[in-house]
């Protein structure tokens, strides 16, 4: 047992990435800055799923753990539309929810955006257009924003919000 932790002492913490550290720093200092300027230092994000595989939304509570924590930076995920400023959607948009997904865009208070999260939305993923499918999502609410990838790593959705911030 001495030799493991003699060997752990010299080689000291393995898993650190310094480099990605300084990156993910820096675009926290940045989103905060930026929603303490437009949003009085709290923005709202109602995360909607129009039929995906919960990928994106695992991704998405990835971002509430101590290392990423968004709600230090003032981002909140609330459960009413009524109380977001923001549309998080993920999910091909299925002939189900589109519906749904419309009605929950309705009850956001001017001004609102939407933010797509992952392939699915833009329909480049791998679901292919049938009667159940009704994307992309463009044809049925204004995007402003797109975060691509399937799923879009904790980091990639930070950027995003940060390129969306820099949009508005």
């Amino acid at each position: 047992m001495i030799k493991f932790w003699n060997k752990r002492a010299k080689l000291g913490i393995l898993t650190e990435n310094l480099l990605l550290d300084k990156e993910l720093e820096a675009i926290k200092k940045e989103i905060k800055t930026k929603i303490k300027r437009r949003f009085a230092g709290s923005l709202a994000i109602r995360m909607v799923d129009s039929g995906s595989c919960n990928a994106c939304e695992a991704e998405c509570n990835a971002l509430a753990n101590p290392y990423y924590d968004l709600e230090r930076l003032g981002i909140y995920f609330v459960a009413s539309p009524r109380h977001a400023d923001v549309m998080l959607l993920s999910g091909v948009m299925t002939f189900n929810m589109t519906p749904h997904v419309k009605e929950a865009y309705a009850q956001i208070p001017e001004p609102k955006w939407v933010i797509s999260m992952g392939d699915c939305p833009a329909m480049q993923a791998v679901f292919e257009k049938t009667y159940a499918i009704n994307a992309p999502a463009e044809n049925h609410l204004p995007i402003t924003h797109h975060i691509e990838g399937c799923p879009p790593s904790p980091l990639e959705i930070m950027q995003g919000i940060l390129e969306f911030l820099k949009k508005i």
